[in-house]
């Protein structure tokens, strides 16, 4: 059994002359980043790597965790404005010791991806955090593995 855990970056600012890809977070980005993943780790929600985008909105995101957790974080270029199917062909990629990765990205893609594995529809507010229990031993069997929507949390709501 694998986890796939999908993180949208927390609320961003777009300062006159930056690049999207350059966005930094908004104070209250910073502000539910920290809130969000000290509730992951109260409710013992266990990762063993953080995968990010490179853009800066996501991957100070994903640093924010980190203070919560303290592990290793792969930037993928892959995960910024990706599509469902980089989301997939990443995760078919993934090395099969880890069983619980999060994944810190973007819109549209990462409620497309997120919609592509639940029961229900819905939209990433930002830094939502949606968990999915993938029913396989090895993450090249993602496609035919079962995939159920474990937790969804909203920063609004916790």
């Amino acid at each position: 059994m694998k986890t796939l855990i999908l993180v949208r970056h927390a609320k961003s600012d777009w300062p006159e002359n930056t690049d999207d890809f350059d966005r930094p977070l908004a104070e209250k980005g910073f502000h539910d980043a920290e809130k969000m993943s000290h509730f992951l780790k109260t409710q013992n929600i266990e990762i063993e790597k953080f995968f990010s985008s490179p853009a800066l909105r996501a991957l100070t995101t994903c640093e924010i965790f980190n203070k919560e957790y303290n592990i290793e974080i792969e930037k993928l270029q892959k995960l910024y404005n990706a599509s469902d199917t980089n989301f997939e062909n990443i995760t078919l990629g993934l090395d099969d010791h880890l069983n619980n990765v999060a994944m810190f990205s973007h819109n549209n893609g990462i409620s497309n991806f997120a919609n592509s594995m639940a029961e229900d529809m819905f939209i990433f507010p930002t830094c939502g955090v949606a968990g999915f229990e993938i029913d396989c031993d090895s993450w090249s069997d993602f496609h035919n593995a079962r995939k159920k929507m474990i937790f969804y949390y909203d920063p609004k709501n916790i």
